[in-house]
């Protein structure tokens, strides 16, 4: 099966397949990952920030709880703007190119590669350390608490698109209404419907998909 969309989204099989992306077998081993790795090494980080937040900086439960949901909040803008302004931004160049398909453009070719769904431990933990630091840079006292709902973000959308392109258990009208937002991102208009856990910055930014 061949799909041809926008450059650089193109849907070559919709199979549970997964192709070679490196000549380096330990390389190719590291850009596959089950999905539930990242619970693994992400749970226990929020599960810190959020104890350091209460015992270490003396920030109150109710407090503790505002920033972490201000935290999720960031997480939904950082993923629309990600998604849309990095992952499909395509270079022109052969190399560019190249880099593209490895960071999502093997994604939308293959959309249902079970392997390549959520985020290697190889990307994301040198993207959280990088936010982990810009956090503590921007918000100081409060870091700790808006990190660990940022994490907790980052965490509830790698579990939700793996979950829109496998769980087909789930049957409730949020989930299907979410589901077949990211179907059609994949499917018919990869240039609209940027946000995959959450809708509301495509409504702000109007990337809504044409009617």
């Amino acid at each position: 099966m061949s799909t041809v969309l926008s450059e650089g989204h193109e849907i070559i099989s919709t199979k549970d397949e997964s192709i070679q992306l490196f000549k380096s077998k330990l390389f190719d081993k590291l850009s596959r990952v089950h999905w539930y790795v990242p619970l693994i090494f992400f749970v226990p980080v929020i599960v810190y920030f959020i104890y350091s937040s209460i015992a270490i900086y003396n920030i109150s439960i109710l407090n503790t709880l505002m920033y972490f949901v201000a935290g999720l909040a960031i997480w939904t803008i950082v993923e629309y703007l990600f998604h849309r302004f990095v992952f499909h931004y395509v270079p022109k160049s052969t190399v560019g190119k190249k880099i593209h398909f490895m960071l999502h453009g093997v994604h939308h070719a293959y959309p249902n590669d079970s392997l390549r769904l959520v985020m290697p431990p190889a990307m994301s933990i040198p993207l959280a350390t990088g936010f982990y630091f810009l956090f503590k840079w921007v918000f100081v006292s409060t870091f700790s608490p808006l990190f660990s709902g940022f994490i907790l973000g980052y965490l509830a959308y790698d579990m939700f698109h793996y979950a829109t392109h496998h769980a087909k258990f789930i049957k409730t009208r949020w989930f299907d209404s979410m589901k077949n937002h990211h179907m059609r991102h994949h499917y018919h208009d990869p240039d609209n419907g940027f946000g995959v856990s959450s809708q509301i910055w495509d409504k702000v930014f109007r990337t809504e998909y044409k009617k």
